[in-house]
């Protein structure tokens, strides 16, 4: 992810009429002949990969915590810097006499902080609320589990009495009896040991913005740790799983890869902000937060209560990528931090530490990056008889997750890049020489530490560039033709970030608009034109909540309730769900090239399907007529399927409120022969399947 520092098919009202042209399939004509296209079904090129369409996850824009990670209790553990964040003192006539977190005789070592409260006389607002992650979502008859840590100290607190309720409109999360009660539930039996206590809670309505509130059932002393709300309703059911609807949309998409954990979140804003996975695996109570650093990235979107809890980690990626059936790709820290922040680096060797290195003594050198790697690749694929795959085996997956590929470093460039990557690259080879591995071209798509990045690591045999690109949606159409003159041996390019942003890189008043996805779409059909070369693309942020984004555009909004796929997601999915297996050639109208007025395609073949498949982009206000040549087709099917996409309106969007406003519309078209006439609707991104055989 770039900072900022860097630089429904639904027709509207003036193609109604279209539509309804369309709608049985027929696909005529409208103005002047047709543009003829070629594609040579008989001189098919190289094989399409097999993971080339995927995505890209980072914990932004609250992705993980709030999102799709679905715990509702936000700092469950007290173990924040600001160890209340997310908490508040109920305030009362007859509330609490004191609170303060502790670190007195704690849960354990790894979790060494409580929040210890104290009530002179007993009475309902002697407690505390938790306000969730912009509120709690919580669904009628759903079922909740509550659980947390207690003891009782000094008095005569009998429990804890726990409610889950919606604010009335108005008040502060602070304010007691102001709302209604959505579940009740009692602990009791508290003693002076530290004990686990779990109760379900199921709501008697639906709320967008529920709290949480602990109150005590006495006066005087108790302390509360790990407090937990978590829905039962996750993705295959699982405890700690995540939140089933954002997962489905995952996997809807046939997504080849999942790269994680970002993005600048692996690089952190400081080494000591870095993500290091070996903190994010074994039991969740005792991963410890550590600030998000996106958290205080853009004064436009200040959000200093952003924590990662790490309740989604390393383990839970790989059980994601598997259960939606994507390769794993995580990418680790080369020893850099982010370069448009601290810039801090890790020597490359103790003896080499320069004014620019993280520290002496104890501070981090490259091999403990390099260790980090090497461990990380044992816990995914390693035997239950080592070390690191012991530890996944202990967390319920005997099986090895199959680790095929893995990234050095996210956005960096220059020599530093350079001179730690090479190291790095070769301890992995040097034990796991069939280990694929990503480098980075740097932030930008061009210039000469781009030039000079892509031209070492060509050098160095790297097997996959990355290469990133945010920019405004006619960049993406005039860049269509950017991987035609690429070398077509030799490393394969990770196009692993990119967004078509309607206004300018990471401004708060970008939109998922339909002008930005149909030129992303044009440009894909570069990127598949070009699949010898580009192996691997995601679209880039892949989650945003609604109330709590740092960035836009992104590929998939959701609040506390709901989620929807953008304009951007449907065009990702066609490309995704209609990869085929063959690269075959496409002529246009006299030898002119892709894009030529406003007129992209590209087309494979699905072997496994027995389909020819042709992509077309109609980046025109008025309709546009074709006509397209199966060239050495054989057995062609009279009747093809269409899936288009198509508004007059450029700015239109889909929403929770339409979120489905703009979607792909499925059809049926004659075919005459190996001959396929049809008209593309304006403004339009039409995918046509006709069975054939090469």
């Amino acid at each position: 992810m770039m900072t900022v520092s860097t630089s429904r098919f639904l027709f509207g009202a003036a193609s109604l009429a279209l539509t309804t042209a369309l709608a049985g399939g027929v696909a005529r004509a409208q103005t002047g002949a047709p543009a003829t296209l070629t594609v040579q079904v008989n001189k098919s090129g190289a094989a399409v990969p097999k993971n080339m369409y995927g995505l890209f996850f980072e914990d932004i824009n609250f992705a993980a915590d709030g999102g799709l990670y679905p715990e509702l209790v936000k700092n469950k553990s007290f173990e924040t810097d600001d160890h209340l964040i997310g908490w508040k003192a109920i305030r009362g006539a007859a509330g609490l006499e004191s609170y303060v977190v502790s670190s007195d005789q704690p849960i354990s070592n790894a979790n060494n902080h409580f929040l210890r409260l104290s009530a002179k006389t007993a009475g309902p607002d002697a407690g505390f609320v938790n306000e969730g992650f912009r509120g709690m979502g919580v669904k009628e008859g759903a079922e909740y589990t509550f659980s947390m840590y207690a003891r009782r100290g000094p008095g005569s607190v009998n429990g804890l009495a726990v409610t889950l309720e919606e604010p009335g409109r108005g008040n502060g999360p602070e304010t007691p009896g102001s709302g209604r009660t959505l579940a009740q539930a009692q602990i009791t039996g508290l003693t002076g040991e530290w004990k686990k206590y779990s109760v379900v809670l199921k709501p008697t309505a639906t709320a967008a913005h529920g709290r949480l509130k602990i109150v005590l059932d006495g006066a005087g002393t108790a302390d509360i740790d790990v407090v937990s709300l978590f829905p039962k309703d996750t993705y295959m059911k699982r405890e700690n799983g995540l939140r089933p609807d954002l997962v489905q949309l995952l996997k809807d998409m046939k997504p080849g890869f999942l790269r994680f954990p970002g993005g600048c979140i692996v690089e952190g804003i400081t080494l000591d902000n870095r993500y290091q996975w070996k903190e994010t695996i074994g039991d969740v109570a005792a991963r410890k937060p550590m600030i998000n650093r996106w958290n205080k990235e853009f004064k436009h979107r200040y959000t200093p209560d952003y924590y990662q809890s790490f309740g989604l980690g390393f383990f839970e990626y790989f059980q994601l990528s598997e259960d939606i059936g994507a390769e794993p790709l995580p990418i680790l820290n080369v020893g850099m931090a982010c370069q448009f922040n601290s810039a801090e680096l890790a020597p490359i060797s103790s003896a080499a530490k320069g004014p620019n290195a993280a520290g002496a003594g104890d501070e981090p050198t490259l091999d403990t990056f390099i260790q980090d790697a090497l461990d990380l690749v044992e816990f995914a694929n390693g035997p239950a008889s080592s070390p690191w795959g012991a530890r996944r085996v202990a967390m319920g997956h005997p099986a090895p997750f199959n680790l095929k590929m893995i990234g050095i470093g996210n956005e960096q460039w220059g020599q530093q890049y350079l001179e730690r990557y090479e190291p790095f690259a070769r301890a992995l080879k040097a034990k796991y020489p069939n280990m694929q591995i990503v480098s980075s071209a740097g932030p930008s798509p061009s210039g000469e530490l781009f030039d000079k990045a892509t031209l070492k690591l060509r050098g160095l045999k790297a097997e996959y560039i990355d290469e990133h690109y945010y920019a405004k949606p006619d960049w993406f159409r005039q860049n269509v033709g950017r991987y035609d003159n690429y070398p077509r041996t030799g490393s394969k390019i990770f196009a692993g970030e990119y967004a078509a942003q309607s206004v300018a890189i990471a401004s708060p008043d970008n939109k998922n608009t339909w002008d930005c996805a149909i030129s992303e779409a044009a440009f894909m059909t570069g990127l598949e034109r070009n699949a010898d070369v580009v192996a691997m693309a995601s679209y880039a942020p892949m989650l945003a909540h609604v109330d709590a984004w740092q960035w836009t555009p992104n590929l998939i909004w959701f609040d506390n309730l709901s989620s929807y796929g953008t304009v951007d997601y449907y065009v990702q999915q066609l490309f995704s769900q209609n990869k085929g297996t063959i690269m075959l050639p496409v002529q246009l109208p006299g030898n002119a090239k892709n894009g030529s007025d406003n007129l992209f395609a590209s087309a494979v073949a699905d072997d496994a399907a027995g389909d020819i498949v042709v992509k077309l982009v109609n980046y025109s206000p008025a309709p546009r007529a074709v006509k397209i040549n199966l060239a050495g087709a054989k057995g062609v099917a009279k009747t093809g399927r269409a899936q288009t996409m198509a508004s007059a309106d450029l700015d239109t969007q889909n929403s929770l409120q339409e979120p489905r406003k703009l979607t792909p519309q499925d059809s049926t078209f004659p075919v005459a022969g190996s001959a396929v006439s049809y008209t593309l609707a304006p403004n339009s991104f039409t995918v046509l399947r006709v069975k054939a055989r090469r």
